[in-house]
């Protein structure tokens, strides 16, 4: 049999392990990018290993997250990091220029490389065949300085696509259909890779928008051949040179697939509160919308768009609605300026934004209380819109576009004739607001400007022997990253003031689990199935651990959830028994003896619920290098102490 494409590109980074799934790999980091958000914490552990250059083939800091500058608190870091950019080798994409993934596509991304990036959608770099990966801050900190990535070797799911989408079909409704398919959880332990003769009529943009949303799935990352489509793309940006034609071998092994008639396609969209709580749009025809908001990372090109500005055109959005659009970069806002369909936006009524994420992380334009909003997002969990009884739905452009004009949930197909968006043969290219560094020598004269809401890095103690302390919360399935530790205009602002945040862990579940962290001085949490999706934000696991949490026990994790736990010194253990998840409550006392004993690879940890007098039985799937982590009190420690 054949190799598959991630095989490929995997086999050419492979620093140590075997490629196969369930095994320990580590891989060469190319290409690192950060964003505002999760940005300053990486720079500010990175600074904390004491390496003077960034030692990748290219490394980006973005501003795209909080540029809604109410205090000092954004522009301080701003500033912040575009010193660190400079002193130490990473370029700056300045605020304005645009969302982190949508620009790195247009000016970054190249095919057959690896890029890491501190935010769960960097994925979107698969739409150009990259093994782009979304993980923790300080794992993108270590790739920087010349670590590789660690991560468990995933399956590879092989969705075939064949056929050609109709018209008012459109690749948001091919990953809905896959997360209708396969849930949140269905991609967990996998990189999903797209092959068939239904992928050449999907262009780069397209294909990104699908990548992007498989983080929704739960996937490592998501991954299309790079071929002719991808080869236009890249010499209509004035990168040609960065073109490498790479795909599967015709005989290709998968260890699963999924087929998909693109011919049987219709327009999706899901309801609230889960990506995938997928139904056609036909099925939701009438339901009034208050609210649409186009852009954030999928679905925010020239291509997107352009469609939006073709059905809006001589037309007016609904007095119920209110359209807010987001362009997705820099070119993206200039280019339809210059051919007039930003005007036909403006003419319609649309809120136009500026090109960051805004709306999508709560940054703004949160709906009114239990209003429908429809957005070509890729998240809905309750309350990520700043309301928390919001009712968000997702959709591709043009179902939004076309709800934006009839006040209710339309399927687009009732509007008639399709207009087929073609990407141009030259985008326009000014780079003026990407700062390359200095020279190494002019960067050793930089100083680092500090605002005052710039804090230490906080750091874990290393692991007692015994742990003991009761259950601080128990939680559901599908906790998510924003119950965690959540977004929004308020607390965003927060990200490099740790102290300042951890007021507000699990704020949207129990208010008061703060104040118990503290007065308790510490302990555990219980999670159900899939603890941690969503988003890579390492604050939700670096929060709790500076309000004392050592213990997660849970019935299964997200991935990236899981390692930035570990990261910071925080014991993942999965329950061997699902159903003694039942027998813990909040305010139970834990007690594990012996932990680094029972850590020992293969060997189950008995937790005693000394409450209730019962051991529960426990399974970490730790490897040794993690359980040295753990030991070590985090990644941060393990990394400084020249282990790595």
């Amino acid at each position: 049999m054949g190799t598959n494409l991630a095989r490929k590109i995997l086999s050419e980074h492979l620093v140590s392990g075997k490629l196969e799934p369930g095994e320990e790999i580590s891989i060469r980091i190319d290409q690192t990018l950060t964003q505002d958000a999760t940005g300053t914490m990486a720079y500010l552990q990175f600074e904390a290993m004491g390496i003077p250059r960034v030692k990748t083939e290219l490394s980006v800091s973005y501003v795209d997250h909080n540029t809604l500058q109410t205090g000092f608190e954004n522009a301080d870091d701003h500033q912040f990091l575009q010193s660190i950019a400079a002193k130490y080798g990473i370029y700056f994409s300045r605020p304005g220029n645009g969302i982190c993934h949508q620009v790195h596509l247009e000016r970054f991304g190249a095919p057959g490389k690896t890029l890491l990036g501190s935010d769960s959608h960097t994925p979107t770099g698969g739409g150009l065949g990259m093994i782009a990966i979304g993980a923790g801050g300080l794992d993108v900190a270590v790739a920087m300085g010349g670590g590789p990535f660690v991560t468990t070797m995933p399956q590879i799911l092989n969705v075939r696509l064949t056929g050609t989408l109709p018209p008012w079909v459109t690749a948001k409704d091919i990953i809905l259909e896959v997360l209708r398919r396969r849930t949140v959880k269905g991609g967990v332990g996998k990189i999903v890779e797209y092959t068939g003769p239904g992928i050449k009529s999907l262009n780069v943009p397209a294909r990104s928008t699908i990548t992007n949303m498989g983080a929704e799935l739960g996937a490592t990352t998501s991954i299309f051949p790079s071929d002719d489509v991808t080869h236009s793309y890249l010499k209509a940006q004035g990168r040609e040179s960065a073109y490498r034609e790479m795909g599967p071998d015709e005989n290709a092994a998968y260890d699963d697939v999924e087929e998909i008639n693109l011919d049987d396609m219709v327009p999706l969209i899901a309801k609230p509160h889960s990506p995938d709580n997928v139904c056609t749009a036909a099925e939701l025809k009438g339901t009034p919308v208050v609210q649409v908001a186009i852009g954030s990372c999928t679905n925010s090109s020239f291509s997107d768009l352009m469609a939006v500005a073709n059905i809006l055109r001589e037309k007016t959005v609904h007095p119920r609605v209110s359209l807010a659009i987001s362009p997705g970069s820099r070119q993206v806002f200039e280019m339809t300026s210059r051919n007039g369909a930003l005007a036909d936006l403006i003419s319609a009524g649309a809120r136009i934004l500026e090109s960051a994420c805004g709306p999508c992380i709560g940054m703004g334009q949160a709906p009114p209380t239990e209003g429908a909003s429809i957005r070509s997002f890729n998240r809905n969990f309750k309350g990520r819109s700043g309301t928390a009884s919001g009712q968000v739905y997702l959709a591709s452009p043009e179902v939004c576009a076309a709800s934006a004009i009839t006040g209710e949930i339309t399927d687009p197909r009732e509007l008639g004739d399709y207009e087929r968006v073609e990407l141009p043969e030259e985008f326009l290219i000014d780079d003026r607001m990407i700062i390359a560094p200095p020279a190494a020598d002019e960067a050793e004269k930089i100083q680092i400007i500090r605002g005052p809401n710039i804090k230490p890095v906080p750091v874990q103690k290393p692991l007692p022997g015994d742990l003991s302390g009761e259950v601080l919360l128990k939680v559901e399935d599908n906790i998510t990253t924003d119950h965690i530790m959540p977004a929004g205009a308020k607390i965003l602002p927060l990200r490099s003031n740790i102290p300042a945040m951890s007021e507000y862990v699990y704020a949207g579940v129990d208010p008061e689990f703060p104040s118990r962290a503290k007065e308790k001085g510490g302990g555990f949490i219980v999670g159900g199935d899939n603890y941690g999706q969503g988003s890579s934000r390492e604050h939700a696991a670096l929060v709790p651990m500076y309000l004392g949490l050592r213990g997660v026990i849970a019935r299964s994790f997200a991935r990236i959830h899981r390692a930035n736990l570990i990261n910071f010194g925080i014991v993942p253990l999965v329950f061997d028994d699902p159903t003694q998840y039942d027998g813990i409550a909040q305010g139970d006392v834990l007690k594990i003896e012996g932990l680094h004993e029972r850590l020992a690879v293969d060997k189950p940890v008995a937790v005693r619920n000394e409450t209730k007098g019962l051991d529960i039985i426990c399974r970490h799937n730790l490897s040794e290098r993690q359980i040295d982590i753990i030991k070590a009190g985090g990644l941060l420690n393990y990394t400084k102490a020249g282990v790595s």
